[in-house]
């Protein structure tokens, strides 16, 4: 009897779990199991969100990253045995009632990305005198699944499995709490704590030191470019950049005299290589303990409005280094630190003289301020907008926006931040001081788009106008290899502006600085890679990098790197179209090959070759070729040899054809192929069927007017391209104010239609000229020339 009772006793509990087991929200439900509380809601049909906590206690979150607010969707709810299964018209989500573990699936059934049913941890803990948790969530992948992101990490691979990270921003390595998977989904697992990301046979997991709740989204996009539109829309979309951003530009540590800086645009002026942008870096404003006045108190610039003027004069524009950090004798400093908005660790520089090592006898006091405060973020933009937006600066070089954190103390993470402890909200930092920029700005001015290039990101910053660099890399060619994976990852986050230092920050491996010839090669080699970033940028240490600094004009390196800038600038007119593509479109610039190419399973790994935008393959040179070692007697040296031509491999991808961007030869895709890399070519190919505008020859972006233009149609598949222009530097498109002009190849009939041009803005043009090349196997047909008014006109090439 004893047994009997005791069975339907638990029958009889059983039944009351099951018939309470979740209620239901507008957006999802609510349920208990095992002591965890968990609910789900529908942010859209694609998109869900998981909370958890332990059952009973109560707190609140707010997302830093995340933007975007529940949507109404139709969803239905159906419990079957031990699952509840919620389902919309995109995904299914099924939650395990005797685990608490949920799952995702296609809406027919196809299994996406499951938790482990070990199931979630939270681990109780003091942050900084407050209890909360240290919160850890296993999942399970496929063993042969592929999954990319993790933000802009140095390791060099592109596929991001079997690995132990520790998730914390650094100089080099920019973090994001975020994958995606080859089978079309994406996972953001909210939290701004150092966190352990975890991939092996057993589990892949994140582990994060502070959280009141685990808080994840699961989003399905079907493919690459569907789960990045999915990431933008809950973190932001993507404000247009300026057209002068995405033409070249000269930097260097540092240029020393206001003399000096405008010299070097006057310089290559003079030389006719074009140039759009120039960029001053650190001590322009004096003393280290003037560190980041944000004013020009370095006598060396003697008058910076005339700079200002000069360099715009010679039509280019002027980007200046600016911190997150102030020495004790500035404004801001002062500022700040009545009001308590300075923290107190250890930060750059740790000295008030300029020796190195840091003299530790004269500390610097500078420190670094409280971006979570939105106070301390009005003080900021009030002081950078009175000494340095005022005189005309185009744009900010956000340095050390991790920040630096030196000679780390555990009590370091106990600092107070607006928004509770600094270990809480580490990884956020650069989201929330870049963004404290681009708010202001914005609400300053319209006439001018923001544009930032920053050392540091996190999930949903593109959404402020920044453009990312990978921090002060060694120049060797590892490293060189291992910038290509770190901005492809980086751009599968949903971050799409990206670039690294041209030519590497440190020339530690160099001694010999530009005379040694095995530098010159890597310099030329790196540049190229430049040219097919969002942002072609020439920066570093140690030597400066100005391209008359390798040679002059007839010598092979001079030569190669003046014909890729050449290039670039031609190239601006399918650059600005495909970031118009990413604005409007949610789609990214620079790809890895998986995404344009999902079937082809020999591309998922491929760490040194990707897409820029949808039409150029871009295969970078990452190992020397043309420096040889000469020995005289006890001694050797590297000298240049280019007395024979070497090659490179290359993997064209499967399921097109692809043209020879330099000769126009045609392959088949699906193949590998030997590809003649001389100093001044690097393997690129072009889609079949694709559409590339040409524009003029210019010395900088808007020097002349997009009116007569080539258009190079690539026989062997339909292909079609959006042309936008609109007014270049100004927000005026968000209100309409830019135009498309739509054009089509059909292949069959060798016909070309350019379309109607759609919308319309001050100054656009109303009428242009075409000049038409079809390109296919052996043979560029003659050019034909068509007047283009705006009305379709339909072409038989």
């Amino acid at each position: 009897m004893k047994k009997i009772f005791l069975s339907f006793s638990f029958l009889l509990l059983a039944i009351q779990l099951y018939a309470q087991s979740f209620d239901k929200t507008t957006s999802g439900i609510t349920t208990n199991i095992n002591g965890v509380a968990i609910e789900i809601q529908f942010y859209n049909a694609s998109t869900v969100r998981i909370l958890k906590a332990p059952q009973g206690y109560s707190y609140t979150k707010k997302s830093l990253s995340v933007i975007a607010e529940p949507q109404p969707v139709d969803f239905a709810i159906k419990q079957n045995g031990d699952h509840i299964r919620l389902k919309s018209h995109a995904i299914q989500v099924d939650v395990n009632t005797t685990s608490g573990a949920v799952s995702f699936f296609t809406t027919g059934g196809q299994a996406l990305f499951t938790e482990k049913d070990s199931g979630p941890q939270f681990t109780a803990v003091n942050d900084a005198g407050v209890n909360t948790f240290k919160v850890y969530q296993p999942f399970v992948l496929d063993a042969d699944e592929a999954i990319y992101g993790l933000g802009q990490l140095q390791n060099g691979k592109m596929v991001q499995r079997n690995m132990r990270k520790y998730l914390i921003q650094g100089n080099t390595e920019d973090v994001i709490t975020f994958f995606q998977s080859v089978k079309g989904y994406g996972v953001f697992w909210d939290n701004y704590s150092p966190t352990l990301f975890l991939d092996n046979e057993k589990e892949t997991s994140f582990d994060s030191e502070v959280g009141d709740c685990i808080d994840y989204y699961f989003m399905y996009g079907k493919n690459a470019d569907g789960v990045i539109a999915q990431m933008r829309s809950l973190t932001g979309e993507v404000p247009m950049f300026p057209l002068w951003t995405y033409g070249y530009w000269q930097s260097k540590e540092r240029y020393k005299t206001q003399n000096e800086i405008v010299g070097v645009v006057q310089k290559y002026r003079e030389l006719g290589v074009p140039l759009d942008g120039i960029i001053q870096d650190w001590q322009y404003w004096g003393n280290n303990y003037l560190w980041n006045a944000m004013e020009f108190l370095n006598g060396e610039f003697y008058n910076p409005q005339k700079m200002l003027n000069d360099i715009h004069g010679m039509n280019a524009h002027m980007v200046i280094s600016i911190w997150s950090s102030f020495g004790p004798h500035t404004k801001p400093y002062k500022a700040l630190n009545e009001k308590g908005m300075l923290f107190n660790f250890k930060t750059w520089p740790q000295a008030g003289t300029d020796t190195w090592p840091p003299n530790p006898d004269y500390p610097s006091g500078v420190r670094v301020y409280d971006p979570y405060h939105p106070e301390a973020r009005d003080i900021y933009w009030k002081h950078l907008n009175q000494g340095l937006f005022s005189l005309g600066v185009d744009g900010w070089w956000m340095d050390s926006t991790e920040p630096d954190h030196l000679d780390q103390q555990a009590e370091d993470m106990d600092t107070q931040t607006y928004l509770g402890s600094f270990r809480k909200v580490r990884n956020a930092y650069p989201l929330m001081t870049v963004g404290g920029v681009y708010d202001h700005q914005r609400a300053t001015s319209s006439d001018k788009r923001v544009f930032i290039l920053t050392r540091s990101a996190f999930a949903g910053q593109q959404r402020y106008g920044s453009n990312t660099w990978t921090g002060d890399v060694v120049s060797t060619w590892e490293v060189l290899g291992k910038q290509i994976p770190a901005g492809l990852n980086f751009s599968l986050c949903g971050i799409p502006h990206w670039n690294s230092d041209i030519g590497g920050f440190f020339l530690w491996e160099y001694p010999r600085k530009l005379n040694d010839p095995d530098y010159r090669e890597l310099y030329t080699r790196w540049l190229q890679f430049g040219t097919f970033t969002p942002m072609m940028r020439s920066h570093g240490a140690d030597a400066p990098r100005e391209i008359y600094q390798f040679g002059a004009k007839g010598q092979p390196v001079y030569d190669a790197i003046e014909k890729f800038i050449h290039l670039r600038y031609s190239l601006l007119p399918y650059i600005y179209s495909t970031s118009w593509e990413v604005s409007a479109h949610q789609s990214s610039m620079i790809r890895a090959l998986f995404m344009d190419f999902a079937s082809d399973k020999k591309v998922w790994d491929i760490n040194d070759q990707y897409m820029f935008g949808k039409s150029l393959l871009v295969c970078p040179v990452i190992e020397p070729m043309y420096t040889q070692i000469q020995v005289n007697g006890k001694d050797s040296i590297r000298v240049e040899d280019f007395s024979s031509i070497k090659s490179s491999k290359v993997y064209l991808p499967e399921g097109c054809d692809w043209y020879d961007f330099w000769t126009h030869e045609k392959q088949t895709g699906g193949q590998t192929i030997n590809k003649e890399t001389p100093i001044d070519i690097i393997p690129l190919y072009v889609r079949a069927g694709s559409i590339l505008p040409i524009g003029p020859k210019v010395q900088y972006a808007t020097e002349k007017k997009w009116d007569d233009m080539e258009l190079r149609i690539y026989k062997g598949a339909n292909g079609s391209f959006t042309f936008y222009e609109d007014e270049f530097d100004n927000y005026n498109y968000e209100q309409g104010k830019y135009t498309e002009i739509p054009i089509t190849w059909k292949d069959s009939s060798n016909t070309l239609t350019i379309g109607n041009r759609k919308g319309q803005y001050k100054g656009m043009l109303q009428q242009r000229k075409f000049r038409l090349v079809l390109i296919e196997p052996g043979s560029v047909n003659p050019m034909k020339e068509v007047i283009y008014t705006g009305k379709s006109i339909t072409v038989k090439l």
